[in-house]
């Protein structure tokens, strides 16, 4: 919106509304075609990891009907792995969030900016669901436990959690000395 007012002529004129009109579209347009290009770039990525996987689909038997390997466009791109799991580009645009939805909200089964380990995530989670379909038809009581995904969020991002974990604790350190330290300051004004 400032852009457009730094291009207004100094002079005192006025530019024509039709003018003003159609830089405003143009600006609109372009912005436009930055989210579509993000949009696209998202779903190619996610193309390209569906290609990844198109043999470990081919290996599923037959029978077995719940898997789907399928990119949908839209305002999020996704991939669809079966009917609860999907995997969706993180907010920057790099890292692949695997995700299953559960009837206590969405599960984060893997988080990773490579691609390999997001393909060899995804097979695993196939794999876990072929065996635990198998243990089910075979009337096994105890079907194994799903194993947690890969959360690769770098050295960077784990070094700053821990930070963010440790100032947060020392914030709480200081409000707590604070709260004592007031109290005891009442008391000894009341006992005065």
């Amino acid at each position: 919106m400032s852009e457009a007012l730094d291009e207004m002529p100094r002079d005192g004129t006025m530019r024509r509304l039709a003018a003003a009109i159609r830089e405003v579209k143009t600006n609109n347009a372009d912005r436009t075609d930055v989210v579509v290009d993000l949009r696209e770039a998202q779903q190619t990525r996610l193309e390209i990891l569906a290609q990844d996987l198109e043999q470990v689909f081919a290996d599923i038997p037959p029978d077995d009907e719940r898997f789907d390997l399928n990119v949908t466009g839209g305002m999020q791109p996704r991939l669809w792995i079966d009917a609860v799991s999907h995997v969706t580009m993180g907010r920057d645009k790099r890292t692949y969030r695997f995700l299953k939805d559960t009837r206590n909200g969405r599960l984060v089964l893997a988080e990773t900016p490579d691609i390999k380990k997001a393909a060899d995530a995804v097979t695993r989670y196939v794999a876990e669901r072929i065996i635990e379909r198998d243990a089910i038809l075979a009337g096994d009581r105890e079907v194994p436990a799903p194993v947690v995904g890969v959360l690769d969020r770098g050295p960077a991002k784990a070094a700053f959690d821990v930070f963010t974990a440790f100032a947060l604790f020392l914030a709480g350190a200081f409000v707590g000395v604070a709260a004592v330290i007031y109290f005891a300051w009442e008391r000894l004004a009341i006992s005065f």
